[in-house]
């Protein structure tokens, strides 16, 4: 896996420094309220994983796959949600865990979803942004770092499902995802 890097974007401690701040952004921001913390799978979980440790307030959390992407490298733009909340949203506070943004139209149409579903307000945090890839109008309402527009891999993102368990962002070398 590693001979597949290029190089380190972000390192293990600046995406623990990171998270720390954002979770403690998020407390300040929910205390007193009831919050849903929703990851999107399969990227967002050690990103959800470490910032919800750092939440220091009650939440719930679920999780629900949405697909853009399938196996490819680019995102096709048909948004599929293929596991779907287990719970009502109802007069809750949701505040969706993303790994990237990147086009944006993943999260438009699932924000859009779930204001149907009459929580109190549906917020954004993702680790990483792109927004130089953006086709649709999309604003996190914190976000980690932003990023260059390259491929990048590692704590959680993948490509064709490799090298999510790396403990740092990277960025994989063009020949590996051209040439497949």
């Amino acid at each position: 896996m590693e001979r597949d890097i290029e190089s380190v974007l972000v390192t293990k401690e600046k995406l623990q420094e990171c998270v720390a701040e954002l979770g403690t952004r998020i407390t300040q921001d929910y205390t007193g309220k009831k919050l849903l913390v929703l990851g999107i799978l399969k990227g967002s979980v050690p990103f959800m994983s470490d910032l919800i440790r750092k939440i220091k307030i009650p939440i719930f959390y679920d999780f629900m796959v949405v697909s853009s992407y399938g196996f490819s490298a680019e995102s096709s733009g048909v948004v599929r949600i293929l596991k779907d909340l287990e719970r009502n949203v109802e007069d809750v506070h949701i505040l969706i865990v993303e790994d990237i943004i990147d086009t944006g139209l993943t999260l438009k149409y699932l924000k859009g979803n779930l204001l149907t579903r009459n929580p109190l307000s549906v917020k954004i945090v993702t680790l990483l942004d792109k927004p130089y890839r953006r086709k649709t109008e999309v604003t996190p309402d914190y976000k980690g770092f932003l990023i260059p527009d390259e491929f990048v891999v590692g704590y959680g993102l993948d490509y064709n499902e490799h090298y999510r368990n790396l403990p740092y962002i990277g960025i994989l070398k063009r020949e590996v995802y051209e040439n497949r």
